[in-house]
């Protein structure tokens, strides 16, 4: 047993008879060891190309694109998802679509819109940057990619009269859309910067529960709840019911600018069809423009909104309503990417996700082809 041979492949040819397939046999493993090698240097070869990223840029060229059959859009019955309503109610989406059919789910809050995603039942959505940050942090960046903003601006916490001011808090109730969402971490960034534990206990803690935004205007009218971290129009609602502003959002920021809400796409979906990607950023833009040519006209803007509130079953608003609720405002495709590291230290200290690199997050490829687009158009 010691000293026999390990097995050759044996090849037999007709009329070769044994010596000739003996001869072939002693020849055999040198091509054996010499294919061996050959396999062991590509593998080698391909671990370095990977290690340096060509294997992947390689296989990234190679995966086939095409325009989709279908795009699944989430967004909310909320002011700051303007351009989705515009988009949606004027079919910008719908015309630049074209043969790709387009249908819309509601959501009430940026975390339950991601994890529909992830779960793949959507493909794109309007969210905050927040929910989107932490997705693509659990995922280490496979989940999506922010390929747009939408608005910027238009969230503000307000409090109940009986809160005179930051050092009034202590002991109180506020309320935030949910947990992780990008109005959830602004509160907490801003408690803790206030000194206050949230969620803690002893003389600086405050409770935040969270709850859907309809329902904490009339917890608030009730007394149940002291104050509210509130996109718009449910902070201006909560202020004509009787509340005050107690922190606008954007004077926490050195412009005044941050996203409140993007556009994000998974990134599956963006590799198969970029095409299709294109042409919802381009329904986009359309959107963002209407709003901003028709910014002095404030019956059409109700109506319009109203209309694409409406059809999210979310109740209508008098047209002073929304005039006020946009005063605070800013429509614009601009994701605003410098903001996204400050963006992420917030929602480190407050425990919604975890420190990682955000390369890869923001993707403004599609949404700078149709800049170029417009430029040239016009």
């Amino acid at each position: 047993m010691g000293g026999q041979q390990p097995p050759a492949l044996v090849t037999v040819t007709a009329g070769d008879g044994g010596r000739a397939a003996s001869g072939r046999r002693r020849r055999g493993w040198p091509l054996v060891l010499t294919a061996l090698a050959l396999l062991a240097a590509l593998t080698v070869a391909a671990t370095a190309l990977r290690d340096n990223g060509t294997l992947a840029a390689w296989e990234a060229d190679a995966v086939e694109t095409s325009d989709a059959a279908e795009l699944r859009l989430g967004y909310f019955g909320n002011l700051t998802h303007g351009p989705a309503l515009v988009g949606l109610e004027n079919d910008y989406f719908a015309q630049e679509l074209g043969d790709t059919a387009l249908s819309a789910q509601v959501f009430n809050s940026g975390p339950t819109a991601v994890e529909a995603m992830n779960a793949g039942s959507i493909d794109a959505a309007f969210v905050g940057p927040n929910p989107a940050i932490n997705s693509f942090v659990r995922s280490q960046g496979r989940s999506l990619a922010v390929v747009a903003g939408a608005a910027s601006g238009g969230a503000q916490f307000v409090v109940r009269p009986a809160v005179t001011g930051p050092e009034d808090l202590a002991g109180r109730t506020v309320a935030s859309p949910e947990f992780g969402g990008t109005q959830d971490v602004a509160l907490r960034t801003w408690l803790a910067e206030q000194e206050y534990d949230a969620d803690g206990e002893g003389d600086r803690a405050v409770a935040i529960t969270p709850m859907a935004n309809g329902q904490t205007i009339s917890m608030l009218r009730q007394g149940r709840v002291d104050g509210a971290w509130l996109p718009q129009p449910w902070a201006t609602r909560a202020v004509q019911d009787g509340a005050r502003v107690l922190v606008d959002e954007r004077d926490l920021w050195a412009d005044g600018r941050y996203p409140t809400t993007v556009l994000v796409v998974r990134k599956d979906y963006l590799e198969r069809h970029p095409e299709t990607v294109e042409e919802l950023v381009r329904g986009l833009q359309r959107s963002v423009d209407w709003l901003h040519e028709h910014e002095a006209e404030p019956e059409l803007l109700a109506s319009t909104l109203n209309e694409g509130l409406e059809s999210a079953q979310t109740e209508t608003l008098p047209e002073a309503t929304v005039a006020g609720a946009l005063e605070a405002v800013e429509w614009t495709t601009d994701p605003l990417a410098d903001t996204y590291p400050q963006l992420l230290a917030d929602g480190v200290a407050a425990g919604t996700t975890e420190e990682a690199p955000l390369e890869g997050l923001v993707d403004t490829t599609v949404l700078d082809r149709v800049r170029a687009g417009s430029e040239g158009g016009a």
